[in-house]
């Protein structure tokens, strides 16, 4: 349906931004969550959850390299990729980029998100959602944990909303608790923790919770222009030390024999390991 209408996003009461609609495809109202998808004149097809701006086909790649290649490539030798939420596939789709990934598990509680971004937005996941290392689960990420067996996953990556509404479980006690008991011995978490400009109790209570758990809790940075406010910080919990501090050419020749080197348009080697320089704003809230 053509509109020429404006969609205001509602994360903030006092600032925000705003797409003019070119057309819109759907909006349903699931058990979880107000869904819309629409055809912006400037950012390709967007997706709102409760009236926030969740991914756009114009930036989306920038959010997507950085909270997947970075974890795996950190890790090194990750077998075993445990993703909750991302019911885009745009996560999945990187996660199975690289062969060395034996099974890649994701659980997303919203089915009506996987089938509108299916029908909507295609070309966010390709081809990931039938690739036989693949295991997508409709369910429960906080059960899912709960459930696991001890050690199963080397990397787990959540990609949720903020913690408010469905995404709220996703930042407690139990959840990270149980991520530290589901990871083997190298594991690492990472999750994404907002934009500390206007987030900065998200960064901080979250990197909190996450050290109770995981002993070498950090953070790093990617720039989202959707994501409006300045950087997008991404939590990263490892239980080895200096997984954060990796040298460019070891992340490079890993990045090589995992088989996705020249298949990004935000991430590099240089980028990768720069992004852990956090400005002292963003810093400051980090435990020391």
């Amino acid at each position: 349906m053509a509109t020429d209408s404006w969609v205001n996003e509602t994360l903030y009461a006092d600032w925000g931004q705003r797409f003019l609609v070119k057309r819109e495809l759907a909006r349903v109202q699931s058990d979880f969550q107000d869904i819309m998808i629409f055809e912006s004149t400037s950012h390709g097809r967007v997706m709102l959850l409760d009236g926030v701006t969740q991914i756009t086909e114009a930036d989306e790649f920038v959010y997507q390299e950085m909270l997947t290649h970075v974890p795996l490539l950190a890790h090194g030798d990750a077998k075993n990729v445990l993703i909750i939420g991302a019911g885009d596939g745009g996560v999945l789709r990187r996660v199975l980029q690289h062969q060395g990934v034996e099974r890649a598990v994701m659980v997303e509680i919203d089915g009506e998100v996987i089938r509108l971004c299916k029908e909507f937005l295609p070309t966010i996941a390709g081809d990931a959602w039938t690739n036989p290392r693949a295991d997508v689960i409709v369910g429960d990420g906080i059960d899912y944990v709960r459930r696991a067996p001890d050690a199963s996953f080397d990397v787990i990556i959540v990609d949720s909303t903020d913690p408010i509404g469905v995404g709220e479980v996703l930042f407690t006690d139990e959840f990270y608790a149980n991520c530290a008991r589901i990871l083997t011995e190298r594991g690492l978490v990472v999750n994404q923790c907002g934009v500390p400009f206007m987030q900065a109790d998200e960064l901080r209570e979250t990197s909190v919770r996450r050290a109770k758990f995981i002993p070498h809790v950090g953070a790093y940075v990617a720039a989202v222009p959707t994501y409006v406010g300045g950087f997008m910080t991404l939590g990263f919990a490892a239980k080895q030390a200096g997984l954060g501090q990796v040298p460019v050419e070891t992340i490079r020749a890993r990045a090589a024999a995992a088989g996705m080197l020249d298949q990004t348009k935000y991430w590099t080697p240089e980028i990768h390991a720069g992004a852990f320089n956090l400005p002292p704003y963003i810093a400051q809230h980090l435990p020391r």
